[in-house]
């Protein structure tokens, strides 16, 4: 490997990681405000959103840089198209996040009813699945995958609970109508979170091992 693409590669790597941290610190506020309803925290979130998509448009153009001036080959190149497809699924991550600290921010100007128990339970598993899939992604640990997938079979278990709880409330009762249905758009930001977790756990086996495990682990 050339000694300038050695260098270039470390500094993408420090760059996904930099971005990985931030994308969870920022999930975890936005989980918080689920219960506590802090619009402080939440705005924080929010504020966060367009330094990460600024640091996601960086990867990528260092990304297409290498694949340019050097024409990598073999785990070099896995390594960056990988990181091409981790830096997408972080940036939706922190897009998804978003959406829910202004759920939060929409429950806090009307009457409270408590979140659905399944969903408190939903999000702590989707932060348990973040975790793993970037723990995965800094220890190039392939076999933290096969969990995250099994945490997403759960996570869609719990979303149709949520549903099912939403299709059963009386319509009669406008305010508890209109809670819950935040309280659903949150479980649906949750699920497509988790689901790039789990695209950041098979992209991470493809740049280990080369082999794309997308489907089969998702069989298995």
């Amino acid at each position: 490997m050339p000694i300038h693409m050695y260098r270039e590669i470390e500094s993408l790597k420090k760059k996904i990681l930099s971005l990985s941290a931030l994308v969870e610190e920022s999930f975890q506020g936005a989980v918080k405000c689920i219960d506590s309803h802090n619009d402080e925290l939440a705005k924080s979130v929010i504020t966060a959103d367009p330094i990460i998509d600024e640091m996601e448009v960086e990867v990528e153009e260092d990304c297409l840089k290498l694949l340019a001036l050097y024409q990598p080959v073999a785990v070099d190149l896995r390594y960056i198209i990988a990181s091409l497809k981790i830096n997408n699924d972080l940036e939706r991550i922190g897009d998804l996040t978003v959406n829910i600290a202004e759920e939060t921010i929409a429950l806090s100007r009307i009457p409270h009813v408590d979140p659905p128990p399944e969903l408190l339970t939903m999000a702590g598993k989707v932060q348990e699945m973040v975790r793993k899939s970037l723990d995965c992604l800094i220890d190039l640990d392939e076999g933290l995958a096969a969990q995250i997938c099994a945490d997403d079979d759960e996570v869609d278990a719990l979303h149709r609970q949520i549903l099912n709880r939403v299709q059963r409330t009386d319509r009669d009762s406008a305010g508890i109508l209109k809670q819950m249905l935040h309280y659903l758009l949150i479980a649906n930001n949750l699920e497509r979170i988790a689901d790039h977790a789990t695209n950041i756990a098979e992209d991470t086996i493809y740049m280990i091992e080369g082999d794309i495990v997308r489907h089969r682990l998702q069989e298995s």
